[in-house]
């Protein structure tokens, strides 16, 4: 029940479907909420799957059409949590300043024209790279969508245990007071639940779910080097953009494996 309670939690922070109950938001909740981070993206990823499935499959519509109904649904569902974080990060880094200042940056309200750039070029990124994957679906494609939220959430869980917070205060402080040491034992264990699940039933995806796991551990390892140094550790909005980054980089190596694996 705590588990199911982790996961609501989730819902109700990181998402914008409605959960009309109140939540404890006490420690051994907020623990039971970081381990459900890669049910949330699994969750998340279904139902991207399922739009682009009945889009591609069951209605009269074009690819393009498919295409930006994911895509959409990608903001919409987050309720653009994550995307706040990637522009705010921008803002920061691409200022040049030193990390104290780069923090007031992120704090800062108000979004800069490198906000605004950066934003730009990421959605515009992931539209192109899901139309292209929409005019070279395969049965497996459905299935590696689902999963890309499921990575995304699985690296944002490890980036916040285990890279310091910049700062004392703020959302990911307050998630990240709650862990306890062995806290992430289960995300190994999804993966392996995950893999297992594609080799009984979709062994052509296999290549493409090992290749998933390496690429979210290269982004975390750049995340974790790179944000000590640009930010002094970790905060919201670097775990917003991390989401952001790991989908993005995940967007690609499905378009990639299109090109190279699966034609």
């Amino acid at each position: 029940m705590k588990w199911f309670k982790g996961l609501l939690i989730n819902i109700q922070f990181f998402t914008s479907i409605p959960i009309p109950i109140q939540l404890p938001m006490d420690k051994e909740h907020l623990e039971k909420s970081i381990k459900t981070f890669p049910l949330l993206g699994l969750f998340q990823g279904f139902i991207y799957a399922a739009l682009f499935y009945l889009f591609m499959e069951w209605l009269p519509f074009s690819a393009l059409t498919a295409s930006f109904v994911v895509w959409l649904a990608m903001i919409l569902i987050t309720g653009g949590i994550h995307l706040d974080g990637w522009m705010d990060a921008s803002d920061a880094f691409f200022s040049y300043r030193d990390q104290s200042k780069r923090l007031e940056i992120m704090k800062d309200p108000r979004v800069g024209a490198f906000g605004v750039m950066s934003i730009i070029v990421l959605l515009s990124a992931k539209f192109f790279f899901i139309y292209e994957i929409t005019l070279m679906t395969q049965v497996e494609t459905f299935f590696l969508i689902a999963c890309i939220p499921f990575f995304s959430r699985m690296v944002m869980g490890v980036v916040l245990l285990k890279v310091k917070a910049a700062k004392k205060d703020g959302l990911g402080t307050m998630f990240k007071e709650a862990a306890k040491g062995r806290t992430l034992w289960i995300y190994p264990l999804y993966i392996l639940l995950l893999l297992l699940a594609v080799v009984l039933w979709l062994p052509n995806a296999l290549l493409a779910m090992i290749v998933y796991s390496l690429t979210a551990i290269i982004v975390f390892i750049f995340i974790k080097r790179k944000t000590v140094r640009w930010f002094g550790g970790m905060t919201g909005d670097v775990l917003g953009a991390s989401v952001e980054g790991v989908e993005l980089s995940l967007c690609m190596i499905l378009w990639l494996l299109h090109y190279i694996a699966m034609a």
